[in-house]
């Protein structure tokens, strides 16, 4: 089960805020291609699809290339504007073996409840030597994510996700190398003051798991500031490749 329901509110509140703009997703195109070498004809899984955001910029990023995307929640499949998109998770990938040249997983694998089995199961279905590519804020690395540092509350949730090492451990238990490791920059939001205003609780997974009084601490943190700080908002997330 992951850790939030994903249900209705959760969907349309993620459909809403959490997209990057092309301008956000500049560094991303730049790390996926390195790591990736995409070419026509390649297979890639988009798994824990949620709204298409992710298998749509790599279709136009990369033209020829052939994308599965597969979301376990009823209510991210209603919003996704991608398509093929099955059901699935990551412990059932209706996928045949050997079938893909690569794997992407963006913000998952915190809700994924059995590393070891998710990680067997993407070594049955991608091809030996081809890359998993995992997009997310790991256990003990928030310093370089702007939220945090308005809800410091919320990092004692962070740290109860998957540490870094113990995904490399998973993924190595199930025959797979690590590769790189890796922080990427986005602009998340062009100003503080936007990121405040568009700010939805439900969209993010460590702030649902605070108490109200420090949500609303934070936002008043994260307002006040926005009176003052009128750059961009650039945050870093790491990218761990695992082939």
């Amino acid at each position: 089960m992951a850790r939030i329901a994903y249900a209705d509110a959760d969907a349309e509140a993620f459909a809403a805020t959490r997209h990057l703009t092309d301008d956000g997703l500049t560094a991303w195109r730049s790390a996926v291609t390195r790591h990736l070498a995409p070419r026509p004809g390649m297979r890639l899984l988009d798994l824990g699809a949620g709204t298409g955001s992710w298998a749509r910029a790599f279709t136009s990023w990369f033209p020829g290339v052939d994308m599965v995307a597969v979301e376990p929640s009823a209510a991210m499949r209603a919003r996704c504007a991608f398509a093929p998109l099955v059901a699935g998770d990551a412990a059932h990938l209706p996928l045949g073996a050997g079938s893909l040249d690569g794997a992407w997983l963006s913000t998952v694998v915190h809700h994924v409840p059995d590393l070891a089995g998710a990680a067997r199961e993407l070594r049955r279905v991608v091809r030996p030597g081809a890359p998993v590519l995992i997009r997310s804020a790991f256990a003990g690395r928030h310093e370089a994510i702007t939220l945090f540092r308005y809800f410091p509350e919320a990092v004692r949730v962070l740290d109860t996700f998957p540490s870094v090492a113990e995904v490399e451990a998973a993924f190595l238990g199930a025959g797979f190398t690590a590769a790189v490791v890796e922080q990427v920059p986005q602009v998340t939001a062009p100003s503080l003051r936007e990121a405040a205003a568009g700010l939805r609780r439900e969209a993010h997974t460590p702030l649902q798991l605070i108490t109200d009084d420090e949500y609303a601490a934070g936002v008043r943190r994260m307002r006040a500031a926005a009176r003052v700080d009128t750059g961009p908002v650039v945050d870093a997330l790491d990218l761990l490749v695992l082939r």
